[in-house]
């Protein structure tokens, strides 16, 4: 998050330079801005929102009785560190300008049309909740599992409770080579006792112990230098204890001479792939490599074909790969069948080649290729008064930090036309107060910040009584619960 000194220098000038030339509104009439979802999009807007404008009052309205999105349902459990914006955006929860409404559904309980009557301004930031299919015969057999509902299994996410993922033959293959790939090769493969200090799932942990998985293959359609992931994730893979390296030598053909070309991150991380795959390691290393019982690797030039079956057809025994060959070079590159295929021996496929954005509204503008709502800087396309920020936004690209860069521009956006006077905010608007009585009426009750620190409160003790930092609550009912205590 390095990003973080940057971006808010950048917000403090910006912030100054504009108060000079604020419209000032009438007594009593402060702007009301709604935010529907509470992950990394939902609490960016909402703080830069805030510190933008000293009158602005913002209301995030969140499916799930617990905030924080992907930071607590999709970051790894033992990538901790990256948790810590969870303190940032509890900051921004507890200001006075800002309120939280968990347990609300925005498209069931409340429409986003009722949402637009109650506030000047409203902005969509509820992030991707879909899985892209691969589209290959076999997918929907027993054993075959999108990486967003296995990373939500392991990390405590309600609707993913029921997983159960069979874990019991040898190899795990998983299609796509992205950060979440590697974090669920990682989870798949890392020793237990790491596990155990991590904010895991009980469940999930109770069903690695039992794993028989020893080896992970991770499958991209195109090359090492196409690799979606970053340094760091490899480079936790290379040192994986207990886990050896095994890559295919002739897959890194020509990619040390490539290597001059390639921008510094990139080039970075394609040489720590080389040396991985093609040097000899040294005696420490090569004595640790031959003692490790787990095994992972990159497996390039590969896309499915088809998920094959066991005799009785009822569950996944192995995986159909299309080799491809590189037309092109760098990231423009496109991979082309030759025709040739082969088999893999596996029975967990998981696939993790994207998620993708749903409409909760049938009046939103919105790209079902690309999974977005149409936008312009994060202002929905023939709608006034309605925004996105995040991965509805852009797709889902990018990490935390870049989805604070979308997020404050889309808050620029909103400022910039409540000062410009495109969006009116000197009508008086209800709020939170309009829409409390709502879903009242509709029976739903919701759940405040302060019901949300009792659930932090709860999980943090269970977790410290078993040497954990949190244990979490897994499923609504029990969230509602200790909520209402």
């Amino acid at each position: 998050m390095s990003g973080h000194k940057m971006l808010f220098s950048g917000l403090k000038l910006w912030t100054s330079g504009r108060s000079r030339w604020m419209s000032r509104l009438p007594d009593g009439c402060s702007p009301k801005v709604c935010i529907v979802g509470s992950g990394p999009a939902g609490f960016y807007t909402a703080q830069q929102l805030i510190k933008a404008r000293q009158d602005v009052e913002v209301d995030i309205y969140e499916r799930l009785p617990v905030p924080f999105g992907l930071v607590r349902f999709g970051v790894a459990p033992d990538h901790p560190e990256v948790k810590n914006v969870i303190n940032t955006f509890t900051q921004t929860a507890r200001q006075s300008r800002c309120s939280f409404y968990g347990n609300v559904d925005v498209g069931t309980d409340v429409s986003v049309e009722e949402l637009r009557q109650a506030y000047h301004a409203v902005v969509l930031s509820y992030g991707a909740e879909g899985n892209r299919t691969m589209g290959v015969p076999g997918e929907d057999l027993a054993g075959v599992h999108a990486a967003k509902d296995f990373v939500g299994w392991y990390n405590g996410l309600p609707s993913c409770r029921q997983l159960r993922p069979d874990l019991s033959s040898e190899t795990a293959v998983i299609l796509g080579q992205g950060n979440v790939a590697l974090d669920v090769a990682r989870v798949l493969l890392s020793p237990l006792d790491i596990l155990k200090m991590t904010d895991i799932t009980q469940p999930a942990l109770e069903a690695l112990a039992e794993s028989q998985v020893r080896r992970v293959l991770i499958v991209g359609r195109r090359g090492p230098v196409q690799v979606a992931c970053t340094v760091k994730e490899v480079r936790e893979m290379v040192n994986l204890p207990n886990a050896r390296p095994e890559m295919v030598g002739a897959d890194f053909e020509g990619v040390a001479e490539a290597l001059k070309d390639l921008p510094r991150p990139r080039k970075r991380l394609t040489e720590l792939m080389l040396k991985t795959a093609l040097e000899v390691p040294g005696e420490k290393e090569q004595q640790r490599r031959s003692e490790a019982s787990h095994a992972w690797g990159f497996r390039f030039f590969r896309s499915p074909v088809e998920i094959l079956a066991d005799p009785e057809r009822s569950r996944t025994a192995g995986i159909r790969l299309a080799v491809n060959r590189l037309e092109g070079s760098g990231e423009g590159a496109r991979a082309v069948l030759t025709g040739e295929v082969e088999d893999v021996t596996c029975g967990l496929v998981i696939s993790s080649i994207g998620y993708k954005s749903l409409p909760i509204d049938p009046s939103l503008p919105f790209d079902s290729r690309k999974a977005i709502v149409l936008n312009n800087m994060g202002r929905v396309q023939r709608a006034a008064g309605l925004y996105c920020s995040g991965w509805l936004k852009t797709g889902p690209t990018g990490v935390i930090a870049t989805t604070m860069n979308n997020s404050f521009d889309t808050a620029r956006s909103l400022v910039e036309d409540m000062d410009l006077g495109t969006l009116d905010v000197s009508v008086v608007k209800p709020g939170s107060q309009s829409v409390a009585a709502l879903l009242e009426k509709r029976g739903v009750k919701p759940v405040t910040f302060s019901d949300w620190e009792k659930i932090d409160r709860v999980e943090l003790s269970r977790g410290e009584a078993v040497g954990k930092p949190r244990e979490k609550l897994l499923t609504v009912e029990e969230m509602l619960q200790v909520a209402r205590s």
